[in-house]
């Protein structure tokens, strides 16, 4: 998922913003999906996106920050989830040299 956001400890961050980029992984029990057919019995991922935007649109500081508070909104919606990876990344982070992204890896 790409997004365009205002996390940043420096004051530019937070007016400027910058591209980001999240990756969710996921195990679930999705048996009853296998089956049924039916996305009421699956995690429904445009629902995750949603959530996903929705985190991403309240600036945080660190994108540890951020990346904590998509991992529990998940999670909470979809309480079949029993593991999950967020992977969120900065792309051209502000530092003194050449940078492509700086990513932070949660899961629980």
């Amino acid at each position: 998922m790409h997004f365009f956001a205002y996390h940043g400890v420096l004051e530019h961050e937070t007016i400027q913003g910058n591209n980001f980029s999240v990756t969710l992984r996921f195990s679930a029990d999705l048996s009853e999906a296998c089956t049924s057919d039916d996305v009421v019995d699956t995690v429904n991922y445009a629902e995750v996106y949603e959530l996903v935007k929705e985190e991403m649109s309240i600036p945080s500081k660190l994108i540890e920050n951020a990346a904590y508070r998509i991992l529990r909104k998940v999670k909470e919606a979809f309480p079949q989830i029993n593991l999950i990876e967020v992977a969120l990344s900065k792309m051209n982070p502000p530092v003194s040299g050449q940078m492509e992204q700086s990513t932070v890896i949660i899961s629980e």
